[in-house]
């Protein structure tokens, strides 16, 4: 064995630009920077490069990444919230993890363990990567989401399990291996985890609060970020003092600070520790992959691996298929047929005190690891197998699919820019006819006095049973450019005498809308934006005639640079643009001020113009 060497300025030089490219390679080819944080820690760990010999001492700093991202995801929570979750955490939850814990439990006795050590294999291997899947549902927007918060119950289920777990392993250590002298009665472990968790409630609830004013008051800006660090670390140290995960810790004290009035201080303070943290986190996984295990014992591995993910994915889907569809059973195995971080915990454990031998905790904790590698991927497999699961039209109640629909004007997607676009028609008695995909948003508008019907606008036969090609205009108000692009070359081929009016994304898909011959294209947060600055001008002492004529000059400004556009590209144009860069004298702005300042070269020649003028006048 070669010495492990202490950590220094270069190896943590070594560790940042393998995250950095890493993230940004894996991102760009649509990977995700978990997949790439793993791969870079394989290179660089002691089976590869070696830049780091010791990821051990790595992943000790790291676990604070976990603990900060579950103090995020517990401000995001509030008690009522969570109080509503109790039938998921503690239900679902349960299910899940004796499910997947009795069928990988079987395989383990399979493949030759004893009973205890099989039980201790199950378990582990069922709890999985609370890091991992938070991470994913977070970069899929899904956390929020009712799929992904029964995720993140099932996640708040198995952190509590680590406990009764840990007892598991002292009381079989104590008659089938080497019980450990000084570990607590299982009645004290238990008593020190409510002992924890009532102290975190009490300090969260009655203590942290004037702390912060206290520091709001009197300290500064790095007091207030110490005091968040110290807020969340401190509530994990707690934990771990009862026994429980330092992450349970802090979720708990963010759950408790939801309701702060300083709930947003402290997610600002500690998500840039969060962040680089947590990709140190999967760095130190990736480098904690020992190849001479998986190379000598090859067969095994490989085999408990697909043994184990396989049976996993299949308990988790099947206990998810109970109440939910088929899609969110299929993601949810995707997301969850891994190994997590609690299996080193367990696995380490139950070694150290004989239940394991040292071959048996090497290919476990090898297969733990290479599953946590494969979730991204089986992730982007499920969502290529997932079907679309919308709420059909023909089983919701007050939806009619678009037929034989004749007005004067067809409106396609009823979102927020396409409800307040009707007003103006529906005051005038214009006629319209509204069709969306959206069933429960159809269901919701039929509250308000809005017939809107079902149907896709990107399909040709929904346009002619919408009466696209009866319809004097087309209001085309989706919120995708790709759909919208679809539905005006649709609109253009087929049915080329009605009008097309569009909702545009950006100027860039105004751009593709004009060359497609569409009769008018608006931006859709444009019109919007200059009636903001112009109320931010008014408030900042401006006349209204200033203001108006301000206002007035950005858009011919605007309009100059698209007809630019139009035929020079998205580049074309820029000196019609205004911009903060600062130059050594301010270009005029609106008369009589120079406050506003130009970025082209011709404002500044004018300056130097004026500049020679005045001098030779004086």
């Amino acid at each position: 064995m070669h010495e492990t060497t202490s950590m220094g300025l270069g190896h943590a030089v070594a560790l940042l630009a393998a995250m950095v490219v890493a993230a940004t390679l894996f991102r760009r080819f649509g990977l995700g920077a978990v997949l790439g944080y793993l791969a870079a820690g394989l290179l660089i760990g002691p089976s590869a490069l070696g830049v780091v010999d010791d990821p051990q001492s790595v992943l000790h700093v790291a676990e604070f990444g976990v603990v900060m991202f579950l103090f995020i995801i517990g401000l995001e929570m509030r008690p009522a919230r969570l109080w509503s979750l109790r039938k998921e955490i503690f239900g679902l939850g349960a299910v899940q993890v004796l499910a997947c814990a009795l069928l990988l439990t079987g395989i383990a006795l399979l493949a030759g363990l004893a009973w205890y050590a099989a039980l201790i294999a199950g378990f582990g291997f069922a709890l999985s990567s609370t890091a991992i899947v938070m991470q994913l549902l977070q970069e899929r927007n899904e956390n929020t989401e009712p799929g992904g918060q029964r995720v993140v119950s099932i996640l708040l289920f198995e952190d509590l399990a680590i406990v009764p777990l840990l007892a598991l392993v002292a009381v079989l250590a104590g008659a089938y291996g080497s019980a450990v002298e000084t570990g607590y009665p299982i009645w004290m472990t238990i008593g020190l985890a409510i002992a924890a968790v009532a102290l975190v409630y009490v300090a969260g609830r009655w203590i942290v609060n004037p702390f912060f004013r206290l520091l709001a008051r009197y300290g500064g800006r790095e007091v207030m970020t110490m005091g968040a660090l110290f807020v969340v670390l401190g509530a994990a140290y707690a934990m771990n003092l009862g026994g429980l995960s330092m992450a349970m810790g802090a979720f708990l004290a963010g759950v408790l600070l939801s309701e702060s009035t300083f709930r947003h201080q402290l997610e600002a303070d500690v998500e840039p520790f969060r962040g680089l943290l947590l990709g140190l986190f999967f760095l130190s996984v990736g480098m904690s992959l020992d190849l001479r295990v998986v190379v000598a014992d090859w067969a095994w591995v490989l085999g408990g691996l697909a043994a184990f993910m396989t049976a996993k994915m299949v308990a988790v889907y099947a206990v998810a298929r109970i109440r939910q569809k088929h899609g969110e059973g299929l993601l949810r195995a995707a997301l969850m047929g891994e190994g997590g971080e609690f299996a080193f915990v367990l696995y380490s454990t139950a070694f150290a005190a004989g239940l394991f031998d040292a071959r048996t905790a090497a290919i476990l904790s090898a297969v733990v690891i290479l599953s946590m590698a494969l979730t991204p991927l089986r992730v982007m497999l499920a969502d290529r197998l997932r079907p679309n699961e919308a709420l059909s039209p023909d089983d919701a109640d007050g939806v009619d699919r678009a037929k034989d629909l004749r007005e004067r004007v067809l409106i396609i997607g009823f979102g927020r820019f396409a409800q307040v676009v009707s007003q103006p028609l529906l005051a005038r008695d214009v006629d319209v006819s509204i069709i969306d995909t959206d069933v429960e948003m159809i269901q919701a508008a039929g509250n308000f006095g809005f017939k809107v019907f079902y149907g896709d606008g990107s399909r040709l036969d929904v346009l002619r049973a919408s009466g696209a090609e009866n319809a004097e205009t087309v209001l085309v108000c989706v919120d995708k450019p790709e759909v919208a692009d679809r539905i005006v070359e649709l609109v253009k081929a087929e049915f080329p005498l009605t009008k097309l009016f569009v909702r545009a994304f950006d100027r860039g898909h105004s751009l593709r809308l004009v060359e497609a011959g569409v009769e008018y294209q608006l931006r859709e947060t444009f019109e919007s934006a200059l009636v903001f600055g112009h109320q931010v001008l008014i408030d900042l002492g401006f006349s209204d005639e200033e203001a108006r004529e301000t206002i007035e000059d950005v858009r011919r400004r605007d309009e100059e640079r698209f007809t630019l556009q139009l035929s020079g590209g998205l580049q074309a144009g820029r000196s019609l643009m205004r911009g903060n860069i600062a130059t050594p004298r301010p270009a005029p702005y609106v008369k009589p001020r120079r406050e506003g300042r130009a970025l082209n070269e011709e404002a500044a020649e004018a300056l130097e113009d004026e500049d020679e003028r005045e001098k030779a006048g004086a």
